[in-house]
């Protein structure tokens, strides 16, 4: 009986020590004046190591912030741990959709993701520092960020993702403040809509040039965007994996869908370290 409680509290100990570690970090962004939180997940070995890690960037919901990904999917730590890579999850605001609005100078989520917050992290963590071990993912408004800022910045991105994402907001005027607080009026700020979404940024990208997973539930109210964009990349000969599975625009759904992008992210990177050898 000793025996067996001796292993159990060994068990237990070994669980503490050998763990992913979850922290949140507060980085200051000057582009907004203000400090910003962020779940910074890192695998069991980082201190015992002197590795290098690829790093995944998890952009949240809208309404969301910084701990939203690791409530939802907790397996994400097991993924940091088996993958020997980084996991973070910044704040991207209740509503921001990770723009620099062009009517609102104080939301300015494409430069702090893009710039502040990736520098950050290089400096910080011991990351591989190129974009063949940098991925970026997200859900609904997430989504539509996590491809929005690999259109825009392809050169920081050798990954990316998006699960249930809000890809063409023009579909969606009178939703989420996107008129009140990030676009402007659909008459005189127009072009604001058609610049900002994804379905217009994604002819940015050269066919092999950002390895791209994107998926929907059939059931999800986004699921028409999302076939629009994925016959748009066919029609533009950009690379990418597409999926539809049964599932609704619910936490449920996301809980599942993150296992396959982590997959995904794996592989890639898998790939871009046998390049190297």
């Amino acid at each position: 009986m000793r025996f067996v409680f001796f292993l159990v509290i060994l068990i237990l100990f070994a669980q503490s020590v050998f763990a992913a570690k979850v922290d949140t970090i507060s980085i200051y962004s000057f582009s907004m004046n203000k400090s910003i939180n962020n779940v910074v997940v890192t695998p069991d070995d980082y201190l015992t190591s002197d590795l290098e890690y690829p790093v995944v960037y998890l952009l949240h919901g809208y309404g969301g912030d910084y701990t939203s990904w690791i409530n939802l999917a907790p397996q994400i730590k097991e993924f940091v741990d088996e993958m020997s890579i980084i996991c973070v999850c910044p704040d991207g605001g209740y509503r921001s959709w990770y723009l620099d609005s062009p009517i609102d100078t104080s939301f300015k989520y494409e430069t702090y993701i893009a710039s502040e917050l990736l520098k950050f992290v290089d400096l910080n963590y011991r990351t591989k520092a190129d974009k063949r071990f940098r991925a970026i993912s997200g859900l609904s408004m997430g989504g539509h960020g996590a491809l929005y800022l690999t259109c825009r910045h392809p050169d920081l991105f050798g990954a990316a993702g998006s699960s249930s994402g809000g890809v063409d907001l023009r579909k969606f005027t009178a939703s989420w403040d996107l008129k009140e607080k990030i676009l402007g009026d659909t008459i005189c700020c127009k072009q604001n809509w058609e610049d900002h979404s994804v379905v217009n940024s994604i002819g940015k990208l050269r066919k092999k040039e950002v390895q791209l997973i994107i998926d929907c539930g059939q059931q999800d109210f986004f699921l028409d965007v999302n076939r629009n964009l994925h016959a748009r990349m066919l029609e533009l000969n950009i690379d990418h994996d597409y999926i539809e599975r049964p599932g609704e625009h619910t936490s449920e759904y996301w809980q599942s869908s993150i296992d396959f992008h982590f997959l995904f992210f794996h592989k890639f990177f898998l790939t871009a370290d046998n390049q190297k050898k």
